[in-house]
């Protein structure tokens, strides 16, 4: 685990977007961003789509890669939750003023500078991988 993996996102910056990517040289989807951001290699899930997300299965991911819910605000290296579209669940890193994302639409992982567009649906901190 990283301790601050907002440096390793954004060497990430430009990489293709690939649903179920994990391995940068490949691709990457949001899942594989944060895990990859985060130095996180075991049990990083596949087998989702890029619509019709479950968000109780989204928040089962990120409980079991070693997240805890935020009650209130994000901070900096915070897994921020979205809902982009209808029955859609989106993962993004917040940098504190800017978030880093794969992009399906543009094709690759870039960094929208401000707070997102979406609505966020919860924030995440990275506290420990659940045994």
């Amino acid at each position: 685990m990283r301790n601050d993996p907002v440096p390793a996102a954004r060497q990430m910056l430009g990489v293709p977007f690939r649903l179920q990517g994990r391995v940068p040289e490949y691709g990457l989807d949001c899942v594989g961003l944060v895990a990859s951001a985060f130095g996180l290699t075991d049990g990083v899930p596949t087998g989702y789509t890029l619509r019709g997300g479950d968000l109780q299965r989204f928040e089962r991911i990120v409980r079991d890669l070693g997240f805890v819910r935020r009650h209130a605000g994000w901070r900096r290296s915070d897994l921020l939750m979205f809902r982009p579209g209808p029955a859609q669940v989106h993962l993004g890193l917040w940098t504190g003023e800017s978030l880093i994302h794969a992009d399906a639409g543009l094709g690759r992982i870039v960094e929208t500078p401000g707070i997102p567009n979406w609505p966020v649906l919860s924030a995440w901190l990275y506290r420990r991988r659940s045994a």
